[in-house]
């Protein structure tokens, strides 16, 4: 083993470098769940305006459909 390498055949230094995984894993598991939460927010702004541009089109084209019979 080279010496830049802690030595994991001792009890407390295995225990440490778990606890640091589990961390690190925690981490990136609340960082995956933020990025879904703002991905989840977004695509719910998109479908919002999404559904006023379909009722803007529909309200023009009845509009439009209004001043066509009217000729």
């Amino acid at each position: 083993m080279s010496p830049s390498q802690p030595d994991y055949s001792q009890p407390k230094e295995l225990e440490a470098y778990f606890k640091r995984k589990a961390e690190q894993e925690k981490l990136a598991q609340q960082q995956a769940k933020r990025e879904a939460e703002d991905l989840s927010a977004y695509e719910a702004c998109v479908l919002k305006e999404s559904a006023r541009v379909k009722e803007l089109i529909a309200k023009a084209q009845a509009k439009s459909k209004g001043s066509n019979s009217e000729k």
